[in-house]
């Protein structure tokens, strides 16, 4: 797995939201997403392209607390068919606010990494996670970068002890074992402990393990995009389902 600084990270926000506009581009925008239960494809692109700006706003201002992004103004267009246009937009807008900021900044952020690089990483898989989300929903095929991917599925298990308003505090146990492996060499293993979750990069199997063919199966399984028939599991099958209706972000 690569080492990403923050000008990378940043850089492939930029890639992956003109990718997320170029996808929604002329498509009906009143599609369901069912990834999204509730959501259409304008409100999925509301969501994205408000993030985007909510996370420039504090990033620019080195926000030393969490800013309301319900009552921001975001100049959303009232109409559906110009907000993949206004999403596009977020690939200037967020990228400039990041870049001008130094990484190492302290500031705001809900994660453990409570410095400006936090933000170039969170964003950049927010954006990937709802491009899949745009794309399922209109029946298009989906890629994600491997490189890109794997540093997804570290990004999820990094953060996920940092959810506070999911059921995470539940994830202890006595030392059993979540693999998840990749036809392409990336594993993780997440430990639980009988007062926390850990995880490593590891290709050794656990009391359960999961097996894709890639890490951009693996980003989609512990983000919730891919249902228990769309992979190999090996060992405790209720350890998962168990595992993945608390692990959620």
């Amino acid at each position: 797995m690569r080492d990403w600084t923050h000008e990378e990270h940043t850089e492939a926000t930029r890639r992956e939201i003109t990718r997320m506009a170029e996808s929604l581009a002329g498509g009906d925008m009143s599609t369901e997403v069912r990834t999204c239960p509730g959501w259409d494809l304008a409100e999925l692109t509301a969501h994205t392209g408000g993030v985007h700006r909510w996370a420039a706003a504090m990033v620019r201002d080195l926000a030393e607390r969490r800013y309301d992004r319900e009552t921001m103004e975001t100049g959303l267009p009232a109409r559906a068919q110009d907000r993949p246009g206004w999403l596009a937009e977020g690939a200037t807008l967020l990228p400039e606010a990041l870049l001008a900021a130094d990484p190492d900044a302290p500031m705001w952020s809900w994660g453990g990494d409570r410095h400006v690089r936090f933000w170039s990483r969170r964003q950049l898989h927010e954006t990937v996670v709802h491009r899949i989300d745009a794309e399922l929903a209109l029946g298009v095929p989906v890629s994600v970068d491997e490189d890109v991917a794997e540093d997804g599925v570290e990004e999820f298990l990094d953060i996920l002890p940092h959810a506070r308003w999911s059921p995470v505090a539940e994830l202890r146990g006595a030392g059993e074992t979540i693999s998840l492996q990749a036809d392409t060499g990336a594993g993780w293993v997440v430990t639980l402990d009988p007062d926390r979750f850990h995880h490593a990069r590891s290709l050794q199997p656990g009391t359960v393990t999961v097996r894709t063919s890639t890490a951009a199966d693996l980003l989609q399984v512990v983000w919730g995009r891919r249902s228990a028939d769309d992979y190999a599991v090996e060992g405790d099958a209720g350890l998962l389902a168990w595992w993945r209706e608390r692990a959620v972000i």
